[in-house]
């Protein structure tokens, strides 16, 4: 039995503000979660500044602000990166950060991160991916936007450069905020797990929790779904996150599902158990029977309870001569 890896991505969501981004810790640690995510990145390696919003940015913030003005504001520096680390290993759980650039890259790897999280939009970036390769690290890929072509280099350049396939685990994505139902596609996570026999999961950008729990049942290994404090707070991501409580029941929904999926072997559960005796049928007397009668099927039927000789052995018993009296209803 496996457990899903579940990350809560923070990601801007904390407007620049520090004591918003401990909040949000403290909602990813509440709801049960692994990791909570933020994003690590310096505004002038990652955009232009003639660099334009995406159509859903300029609908969740100012549309004549730029890229670039936008995602200035949204920057962490390393004092912050290291009191919002202290701060996750005092609420009990993973930090995790998103590389936009390479200095970023090499802030995370002093820092300690064990796992590296690579963005939609870096899966044909060579120089990054060869960088982040380079470290051997666990290595979470999302692959929104992308075809299995262009997933199968990306893994490529990551393993020639030092990683071990064993260490990294394909996300299916849609990089549409939110995205829409058609669109989700989610068999292709599947497909991404069968064409390069590799650990998969999905990184969710749809309305509600439905999707993501179909992806914990259809065996994805990690799941990571948006979250805020408040969707009616100002910035591009938080229209398309979970609030708190919804973050709360998508865990606690997924763990339900670990348990249900069970081990695959199909035998009697330990819940189940008292109740083959209540719900099974045995071979009993239907009428008066004395001993040195044959046993037939004028004067025996199948009844509840299963306590005695079980019905699939009817043929067995039929033509057999009763080794003493029964009354009406009796066991044989």
């Amino acid at each position: 039995m496996s457990k899903v890896f579940i990350i809560a991505e923070a990601g801007v969501n904390h407007n620049g503000d520090i004591q918003l981004a401990k909040k949000l810790i403290d909602v990813a640690a509440k709801s049960g979660a692994d990791a909570v995510k933020f994003q690590t990145f310096k505004a002038k390696n990652l955009v232009s500044k003639n660099a334009q919003k995406a159509t859903y940015q300029q609908e969740t913030t100012d549309s004549k602000e730029s890229q670039f003005d936008m995602i200035k504001k949204l920057e962490l520096d390393i004092d912050t990166h290291k009191l919002l680390m202290s701060y996750c290993v005092e609420k009990n759980i993973m930090f995790l950060s998103t590389p936009f650039d390479h200095d970023s890259i090499e802030l995370l790897n002093e820092l300690g991160l064990h796992i590296f999280k690579i963005a939609s939009g870096e899966i044909t970036n060579l120089p990054y991916l060869k960088h982040i390769g380079s470290l051997n690290k666990q290595v979470v890929l999302s692959t929104g936007m992308a075809d299995l072509g262009e997933i199968e280099d990306a893994l490529n350049i990551l393993v020639n450069a030092g990683t071990q396939r064993k260490k990294i685990t394909i996300l299916h994505a849609n990089t549409m905020y939110p995205t829409p139902m058609e669109d989700v596609n989610l068999r292709a996570m599947q497909t991404i797990g069968t064409a390069f026999d590799i650990a998969f999961g999905y990184s969710d950008h749809t309305l509600g929790i439905e999707v993501d729990i179909a992806a914990a049942a259809m065996g994805a290994s990690v799941i990571e779904k948006h979250f805020t404090l408040d969707k009616n707070m100002e910035g591009p991501d938080h229209k398309a996150s979970l609030e708190p409580d919804e973050l709360e029941e998508m865990v606690k929904t997924i763990r339900n599902i670990e348990l249900a999926l069970g081990s695959s072997v199909k035998k009697p559960s330990k819940s189940e158990q008292p109740n083959i005796v209540i719900a099974r049928k045995s071979i009993i007397a239907k009428t008066s029977i004395k001993k040195g009668d044959i046993l037939s099927e004028e004067n025996l039927t199948i009844k509840r309870p299963g306590k005695g000789i079980s019905p699939m052995r009817w043929d067995e018993v039929i033509g057999k001569i009763a080794q003493r009296d029964y009354q009406e209803e009796d066991l044989i």
